[in-house]
């Protein structure tokens, strides 16, 4: 098979695509025939160096495809050949195979697109497992989610919502903003212009108080004390990214004042199965977000589709902060 493999750490340009040894898929596993492959930040992290995947897992970049199942590990009985599926993955989802256990995978529901398919898993799976069972999210809450125009962001407005939560989401212009209104969200903050802690105490008003009873936040220390400050009492901070850097400081008579809590999480070093597993998150996703997602309910944002050859390119636009959900690389019609 070919897939994209780095030369080296560094810019975009260190992508090829290249042949690659074909995998096969061992006890539980099933051998996906890729169709697409999401592009994620930490993808972006990956080619630089700064986040290597766990052991054990493909060095090939790309945690999240959409496919066809072509062949079957031993124990697996709940799948067919055949099958149109996505998969969350550890690592490998930049090539035109990957295995991955049985446990990761969903079926794509019927009239879905392979590519639109292929950018639901890394953040339907990031979103359900820090605001449903991370930070509890509920029916009444105010919702804080940075970076509003995301692939992460769009999917966790519209879940929020379906959840009876009130959404706040912060982004870079009034385009985006705009666009994460008709997902859903109602308090729009252009962290340009606007001092987010001041729009929120002001503004509305969580359950617990003034402020915003969970916020999902993809800087990191950047906004921590501000993050702490807009939150209501009880409130939870779940950190989910570090683009404003991993070193913070925080006040905590602010957090204690407020029975705060602060969480940080990923989706890729979980373990496979257990306790906050991948297979537990997948599994609550088929249960609780496949069928919203099968109804149209909640609907996968695609802001580009490329060719895998140009997986620099896909690269570089999420890079540039100027897309509104996600960057799909399309490995091949199916």
């Amino acid at each position: 098979m070919r897939a994209i493999n780095l030369n080296g750490f560094g810019g975009p340009e260190v992508m090829e695509w290249t042949p690659t040894p074909d995998p096969a898929p061992g006890h539980g596993e099933v051998l996906i025939e890729v169709a697409a492959a999401g592009v994620n930040r930490a993808d972006l992290l990956q080619r630089q160096g700064s986040y290597p995947p766990p052991p054990g897992a493909s060095e090939i970049v790309g945690l999240e495809v959409s496919g066809v199942i072509a062949e079957l590990g031993d124990g697996v009985h709940d799948w067919q050949v055949g099958d149109r599926v996505c998969a969350l993955l550890s690592g490998g989802g930049y090539a035109e195979r990957v295995v991955v256990a049985a446990t990761q995978v969903l079926a794509v529901p019927d009239g879905l697109d392979l590519g639109a398919a292929a950018g639901l898993p890394e953040v339907a799976a990031t979103v359900w497992s820090n605001l449903v069972t991370t930070a509890g999210l509920h029916a009444g809450q105010l919702v804080l989610i940075h970076g509003g125009g995301s692939g992460i962001g769009t999917h966790a407005i519209q879940l929020a919502v379906t959840r009876g939560a009130r959404v706040a989401v912060t982004a870079g212009s009034q385009q985006k903003l705009e666009r994460c209104k008709e997902l859903g969200a109602s308090v729009l903050i252009n962290y340009r212009d606007d001092d987010f802690v001041a729009r929120i105490r002001a503004e509305v008003s969580g359950a617990g108080g003034p402020g915003a009873d969970i916020i999902l936040d993809n800087m990191g220390a950047a906004y921590l004390p501000r993050n702490v400050e807009a939150l209501a009492q009880h409130g939870h901070l779940v950190v989910i990214g570090m683009q404003g850097g991993v070193s913070g400081e925080l006040n905590l008579a602010a957090l204690l004042g407020k029975w705060g809590s602060i969480h940080a999480n990923n989706v890729r070093n979980r373990p496979a199965t257990g306790n906050h597993s991948k297979a537990t998150i997948i599994a609550d996703l088929n249960r609780q977000v496949w069928p919203l997602i099968a109804d149209g309910t909640i609907v996968p944002v695609i802001h580009a589709e490329i060719p895998i050859e140009d997986a620099p390119e896909a690269h570089r636009m999420l890079d540039s902060g100027e897309t509104f959900g996600k960057v799909i690389l399309r490995v091949r019609e199916i």
